[in-house]
């Protein structure tokens, strides 16, 4: 039984011509799609009183990057009237830090409910460590979007330095170090501190014996402005999502060094969560909302629908770039390091509802862990966190929902994860997590910055 063979008779029933497949999509520009090159949208399902979402409204951040896709593709192909949520408005957010604010002024006052979030940004909003005054905005994970997606672009001017996954036996390491020396430290940018895409970089780095607090010097830098960034020296590395990274490369400012899905494959990327007080005034709506955004997962997966998704999100109104800067990525094809070597691996690409591991969209509290736990090595939370975890986990978690939806829509006990945990993760390097022993992990890593 494949992923997509759960879906019930009665709930799950496609037109007759979406059945046969996406009809061939044609162009290469950043105008809508005609109707002929779309697959019909989702039908609307004909719901009883007591399924009927409290509300059909909801505001959700996006910021434009392929972790996002299952939110846009949740409105673009109908999943969200499918289960009642026919008003659903997505707000395209300028950065992480414009979301962050939004999240904390929520719908009512301008802002937003929720949306899609680099972790443990939904943890750290909960806990008012980023917040204006530190407000408790208290939020809950209902799943993940995606793994993969993610790169380390590096500037044209460090070809030929040995910028590649293993940098300790390539040389690339002892070239940072020599910049140290030299009075250039190398810059490396993020899209915003102490999240994913910090971690990434960070632990890319130390792995390979570079101590990212005093070898290299680390910023934070919007996605849409990599490019530009990159392109006046500003920057000599920028780790974001896709299609960033490849724009580099495509644009010829620079070259794709790292892929995240080469540094640990299968790990956890963005997710949706939504502040709490709306869940707990629309349960119902809650769950018609995940269940959109787990059927639009579902869609991106599928083979056949590759193409109209890459031409869906390349429209001015979402990621404004060809779309063949997002065909490569959903493939599993790059070009990696300064020889533009092709890298043709399915097992690299975007996913985003099941991979070699099982399930992509379940929000394992085994991730959330990982995440609080790298927090605490770098200093950005105190090491007493880790005495608290269970609680920072647990009160933002919300596998519950992802259950309840998951059982409602048809989805076989099978596909539905039965564990908190997903278990040991392994990187490249050989290091481990055990969520049973994150101490142990932590005192495995050579650099670290605690502090009490």
């Amino acid at each position: 039984m494949t992923e997509f063979d759960f879906l019930t008779r009665r709930k799950f029933l496609w037109t007759a011509s979406a059945a046969a497949g996406a009809v061939a999509l044609k162009g290469c520009t950043l105008t809508p799609p005609s109707p002929s090159d779309m697959s019909p949208k989702a039908q609307v399902l004909s719901l009883s009183p007591a399924e009927q979402p409290e509300t059909t409204r909801i505001k959700l951040g996006y910021i434009a990057i392929v972790e996002s896709a299952p939110l846009i593709i949740a409105q673009e192909k109908g999943f969200f009237a499918r289960y009642g949520m026919a008003n659903v408005e997505l707000s395209k957010q300028p950065s992480w830090g414009a979301a962050r604010d939004n999240a904390e002024l929520g719908s009512a006052n301008g802002g937003i409910d929720g949306g899609q979030w680099q972790m443990p940004i939904p943890h750290l909003l909960s806990e008012g460590l980023i917040t204006k005054g530190n407000r408790k905005i208290p939020m809950v994970v209902l799943s993940q979007l995606c793994t993969h997606g993610n790169g380390v672009a590096v500037a044209n001017t460090h070809i030929g330095k040995g910028f590649e996954l293993n940098l300790a036996k390539s040389g690339g390491a002892d070239y940072i170090r020599e910049l140290k020396k030299a009075g250039t430290p190398f810059r490396a940018a993020y899209t915003f501190p102490k999240v994913n895409q910090d971690f990434w970089i960070r632990y890319w780095m130390a792995a390979n014996g570079i101590d990212p607090n005093t070898e290299i010097n680390l910023m934070a830098v919007p996605s849409a402005q990599t490019v530009a960034n990159m392109k006046t020296g500003t920057m000599d590395a920028f780790s974001t999502g896709d299609p960033w990274p490849y724009r580099i490369v495509r644009d010829r400012v620079g070259f794709l060094a790292v892929l995240t899905a080469q540094v640990w494959q299968y790990h956890p990327e963005e997710y949706l969560a939504v502040r709490k007080e709306w869940i707990e005034k629309h349960p119902k709506a809650t769950k018609a909302v995940l269940k959109a955004v787990m059927e639009a997962q579902m869609w991106c997966d599928k083979p056949e629908n590759k193409e109209e998704l890459s031409r869906i999100l390349a429209q001015r109104k979402f990621f404004n770039v060809p779309p063949d800067f997002l065909r490569g990525p959903y493939a599993g094809q790059y070009q990696l390091g300064d020889t533009q070597k092709t890298e043709n691996n399915p097992e690299l690409a975007v996913k985003y509802w099941k991979d070699g591991r099982g399930s992509v969209s379940y929000p394992y509290k085994s991730h959330d862990l990982w995440f609080l736990t790298e927090s605490v090595r770098w200093g950005f939370l105190p090491q007493g966190a880790l005495g608290e975890a269970d609680r920072i986990v647990n009160e933002v978690n919300g596998e519950k929902f992802w259950k309840e939806a998951a059982q409602e829509m048809g989805v076989a006990q099978a596909e539905i994860p039965q564990e908190s945990s997903r278990g040991v993760e392994k990187f490249f390097d050989g290091a481990e997590f055990d969520p049973t022993k994150p101490q142990a992990y932590l005192d495995s890593l050579k650099f670290k910055s605690l502090k009490a």
